[in-house]
């Protein structure tokens, strides 16, 4: 494991263990039916970390053996995450499956950047805006991306 990315894989296992029960514990119209300004569900906030895990980890399995820049499509830019939030329907979906989909989806995340290459670790992605990200930087951001979600989650817990 490359030490320079403990504190990511620590910080999201962390948050998952704290906020799973959090999340199981919620009234269906707590989950289900508050929106945040993005006229988004806790469910909905949900499907879109298993949307994020999910293609990191595909992003980050390119960077191993593809050529540098990785040509990979950007799923969050240009409107595309609402798009996969509403072409799975998580507003429908079963909350335990999600629950349990955001948590492992997140937990094998953390696998794959425990045994990134740490040759690997400059290689770049050109994402659908023209911005060079690195693979450094993009498991560098996770935590700070995952900790914006359960902050959008909190908020929509505490909201009336």
């Amino acid at each position: 494991m490359i030490k320079e990315f403990e504190n990511v894989t620590t910080g999201v296992i962390s948050l998952i263990n704290e906020w799973q029960p959090v999340l199981e514990a919620l009234p269906e119209e707590v989950i289900s039916l508050r929106k945040n300004h993005q006229n988004r569900s806790i469910k909905q906030v949900l499907g879109h970390m298993i949307d994020s895990a999910s293609n990191n980890t595909h992003r980050m399995v390119h960077f191993h053996y593809q050529d540098n820049p990785v040509i990979f499509p950007d799923y969050a830019n240009l409107g595309n995450n609402d798009r996969w939030i509403n072409i799975q329907n998580y507003q429908d979906e079963d909350r335990d499956v999600i629950i349990q989909l955001w948590k492992y989806s997140n937990i094998h995340l953390m696998h794959v950047i425990e045994n990134v290459d740490h040759d690997k670790l400059d290689n770049e992605w050109i994402n659908a805006i023209g911005l060079k990200v690195s693979l450094r930087n993009m498991i560098t951001d996770y935590l700070r991306h995952f900790k914006l979600h359960i902050s959008e989650i909190n908020e929509l817990i505490n909201s009336r």
